[in-house]
Protein backbone atom coordinates (compact mmCIF):
# COMPACT_ATOMS: atom_id res chain seq x y z
CA UNK A 1 0.00 0.00 0.00
CA UNK A 2 1.30 3.42 -0.89
CA UNK A 3 0.16 6.46 1.05
CA UNK A 4 0.50 9.98 -0.29
CA UNK A 5 3.19 12.36 0.92
CA UNK A 6 0.32 14.33 2.40
CA UNK A 7 0.02 11.78 5.20
CA UNK A 8 3.54 12.45 6.44
CA UNK A 9 3.06 16.18 6.11
CA UNK A 10 -0.27 16.08 7.94
CA UNK A 11 1.07 13.99 10.84
CA UNK A 12 4.13 16.21 11.27
CA UNK A 13 1.98 19.34 11.08
CA UNK A 14 -0.47 18.07 13.69
CA UNK A 15 2.46 17.09 15.91
CA UNK A 16 4.00 20.54 15.54
CA UNK A 17 0.73 22.24 16.47
CA UNK A 18 0.93 20.47 19.83
CA UNK A 19 3.64 22.97 20.79
CA UNK A 20 1.40 26.03 20.47
CA UNK A 21 0.39 28.07 23.49
CA UNK A 22 -3.28 28.24 24.51
CA UNK A 23 -4.33 30.97 22.06
CA UNK A 24 -1.64 30.30 19.50
CA UNK A 25 -2.10 29.49 15.84
CA UNK A 26 0.32 28.75 13.05
CA UNK A 27 -0.23 29.66 9.40
CA UNK A 28 -0.17 27.08 6.64
CA UNK A 29 2.75 28.97 5.13
CA UNK A 30 4.75 28.66 8.37
CA UNK A 31 4.01 24.93 8.64
CA UNK A 32 5.03 24.44 5.02
CA UNK A 33 8.22 26.46 5.54
CA UNK A 34 9.22 24.45 8.60
CA UNK A 35 8.74 21.15 6.79
CA UNK A 36 10.14 22.34 3.45
CA UNK A 37 7.00 21.45 1.50
CA UNK A 38 4.60 23.19 -0.87
CA UNK A 39 2.16 25.50 0.91
CA UNK A 40 -0.63 24.82 -1.57
CA UNK A 41 -0.26 21.04 -1.25
CA UNK A 42 -0.12 21.20 2.56
CA UNK A 43 -3.06 23.59 2.68
CA UNK A 44 -5.25 20.99 0.98
CA UNK A 45 -4.45 18.53 3.76
CA UNK A 46 -4.84 21.08 6.55
CA UNK A 47 -8.31 21.86 5.21
CA UNK A 48 -9.15 18.15 5.20
CA UNK A 49 -7.96 17.88 8.82
CA UNK A 50 -10.11 20.88 9.71
CA UNK A 51 -13.19 19.45 8.05
CA UNK A 52 -12.76 16.25 10.09
CA UNK A 53 -12.52 18.18 13.38
CA UNK A 54 -8.84 17.45 13.97
CA UNK A 55 -7.71 21.04 13.44
CA UNK A 56 -9.44 24.31 14.09
CA UNK A 57 -9.12 27.11 11.56
CA UNK A 58 -8.85 30.68 12.80
CA UNK A 59 -9.72 33.04 9.92
CA UNK A 60 -8.18 36.39 9.17
CA UNK A 61 -4.80 37.85 8.28
CA UNK A 62 -3.37 36.79 11.64
CA UNK A 63 -5.22 33.48 11.62
CA UNK A 64 -3.97 29.98 11.16
CA UNK A 65 -4.40 26.48 12.51
CA UNK A 66 -4.42 24.86 15.93
CA UNK A 67 -5.55 21.53 17.33
CA UNK A 68 -9.30 21.09 17.72
CA UNK A 69 -8.81 18.05 19.97
CA UNK A 70 -6.31 17.02 22.60
CA UNK A 71 -3.29 15.10 21.24
CA UNK A 72 -4.39 11.94 23.07
CA UNK A 73 -7.71 12.15 21.17
CA UNK A 74 -6.14 12.21 17.70
CA UNK A 75 -5.05 8.86 16.29
CA UNK A 76 -2.94 8.24 13.23
CA UNK A 77 -6.01 6.62 11.71
CA UNK A 78 -7.96 9.86 12.18
CA UNK A 79 -5.30 11.70 10.16
CA UNK A 80 -5.01 9.02 7.46
CA UNK A 81 -8.78 8.93 6.96
CA UNK A 82 -8.96 12.73 6.83
CA UNK A 83 -6.26 12.96 4.17
CA UNK A 84 -6.83 9.78 2.15
CA UNK A 85 -10.56 9.26 2.70
CA UNK A 86 -12.35 6.31 4.21
CA UNK A 87 -12.42 4.03 1.18
CA UNK A 88 -10.38 0.84 1.62
CA UNK A 89 -7.05 0.74 -0.20
CA UNK A 90 -8.14 -2.35 -2.16
CA UNK A 91 -11.39 -2.16 -4.08
CA UNK A 92 -12.51 -5.43 -5.61
CA UNK A 93 -13.73 -5.03 -9.20
CA UNK A 94 -14.91 -8.66 -9.48
CA UNK A 95 -12.68 -9.30 -12.48
CA UNK A 96 -13.17 -13.01 -11.92
CA UNK A 97 -16.57 -12.52 -13.58
CA UNK A 98 -15.13 -10.89 -16.73
CA UNK A 99 -13.22 -12.03 -19.77
CA UNK A 100 -14.16 -14.47 -22.52
CA UNK A 101 -16.74 -17.12 -21.65
CA UNK A 102 -17.53 -15.79 -18.16
CA UNK A 103 -19.31 -18.10 -15.79
CA UNK A 104 -22.78 -17.14 -14.60
CA UNK A 105 -22.94 -14.91 -11.50
CA UNK A 106 -24.63 -17.76 -9.63
CA UNK A 107 -21.26 -19.60 -9.75
CA UNK A 108 -19.79 -17.03 -7.39
CA UNK A 109 -21.80 -17.62 -4.23
CA UNK A 110 -18.92 -16.84 -1.86
CA UNK A 111 -17.21 -13.47 -1.76
CA UNK A 112 -13.91 -13.28 -3.60
CA UNK A 113 -11.16 -14.77 -1.41
CA UNK A 114 -8.71 -12.11 -2.57
CA UNK A 115 -11.09 -9.34 -1.55
CA UNK A 116 -11.71 -10.98 1.84
CA UNK A 117 -7.96 -11.30 2.52
CA UNK A 118 -7.30 -7.70 1.49
CA UNK A 119 -10.11 -6.41 3.72
CA UNK A 120 -8.72 -8.36 6.70
CA UNK A 121 -5.32 -6.78 6.07
CA UNK A 122 -6.95 -3.33 5.86
CA UNK A 123 -8.74 -3.93 9.16
CA UNK A 124 -5.46 -4.92 10.85
CA UNK A 125 -3.68 -1.88 9.39
CA UNK A 126 -6.44 0.45 10.60
CA UNK A 127 -6.50 -1.17 14.03
CA UNK A 128 -2.77 -0.49 14.44
CA UNK A 129 -3.11 3.13 13.33
CA UNK A 130 -6.08 3.57 15.69
CA UNK A 131 -3.84 2.55 18.63
CA UNK A 132 -1.25 5.29 18.08
CA UNK A 133 -2.12 8.84 19.09
CA UNK A 134 -0.32 12.11 18.53
CA UNK A 135 0.35 12.15 22.29
CA UNK A 136 2.12 8.78 21.90
CA UNK A 137 4.34 10.22 19.17
CA UNK A 138 5.24 13.21 21.37
CA UNK A 139 6.03 10.86 24.27
CA UNK A 140 8.25 8.72 22.03
CA UNK A 141 10.05 11.79 20.69
CA UNK A 142 10.62 13.14 24.19
CA UNK A 143 12.11 9.80 25.27
CA UNK A 144 14.52 9.56 22.34
CA UNK A 145 15.35 13.19 21.49
CA UNK A 146 18.57 14.62 22.83
CA UNK A 147 16.76 17.95 22.92
CA UNK A 148 17.79 19.19 19.49
CA UNK A 149 14.57 18.23 17.68
CA UNK A 150 12.31 19.78 20.30
CA UNK A 151 14.52 22.86 20.54
CA UNK A 152 14.37 23.41 16.76
CA UNK A 153 10.58 23.27 16.83
CA UNK A 154 10.35 25.58 19.86
CA UNK A 155 12.63 28.14 18.20
CA UNK A 156 10.50 28.09 15.08
CA UNK A 157 7.26 28.42 17.06
CA UNK A 158 8.69 31.34 19.01
CA UNK A 159 9.21 33.19 15.72
CA UNK A 160 6.04 32.17 13.86
CA UNK A 161 3.28 31.51 16.39
CA UNK A 162 0.42 34.00 16.20
CA UNK A 163 -1.82 34.86 19.14
CA UNK A 164 -5.40 34.48 17.95
CA UNK A 165 -6.75 36.88 20.63
CA UNK A 166 -4.61 39.90 19.71
CA UNK A 167 -4.18 41.99 16.60
CA UNK A 168 -0.39 41.71 16.20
Amino acid sequence: MKLSAGIEQAIHSVTMLCGLSGNGVLSAAALAEFHGVSTSYLLKHLQALSSRGILETVPGPKGGYRLARAPQDISLLDIVLAVEGSEPAFRCQEIRQRGPNPLPKSTFVKPCGINAAMLRAEQAYRAELRKVTIADLITDLTATDDGSIMERGCRFLALHERNSTTNN
